[in-house]
């Protein structure tokens, strides 16, 4: 995971993201699902320097209204549960590194919770 500044395009922080996946999972890692807005460019990038196969999962053209698009939902979910982090449902962090750490602490609080649910708080 990594976090960046508003500053920087979507497309170009993927890129950073893909690499640094590309480095760590290169030998489990076959297929990356990413929104329509990544779709373009990036694409031929990941065919290019990555090992993995880049899958872009858009909205069915006929759909009217809500509409449960495939592995989507994965995204929505984690960031609800990000949000419910007190430190992380607003923008109090100053720097970019102190963010990824405060979601590194949330998710890490998370599995600990779901690894033995009976140490309610």
């Amino acid at each position: 995971m990594v976090v960046h500044s508003a500053a920087t395009q979507d497309r170009d922080g993927a890129k950073l993201v893909f690499w640094l996946l590309r480095l760590e999972f290169s030998k489990r890692l076959a297929l990356v699902y990413a929104d329509g807005g990544y779709a373009g460019a990036l694409l031929d990038w990941v065919a290019l320097f990555c090992v993995f196969a880049l899958e872009i999962v858009r909205r069915p053209e006929e759909a009217k209204g809500f509409v449960l698009v495939k592995k989507r939902w994965i995204v929505e979910r984690t960031l609800g549960w990000l949000g419910k982090c007190r430190r992380l449902a607003k923008d109090y962090e100053f720097l970019p590194e102190s963010s990824q750490s405060m979601v590194y602490l949330a998710m890490i609080n998370l599995m600990v919770h779901r690894l033995r649910p009976e140490a309610k708080e």
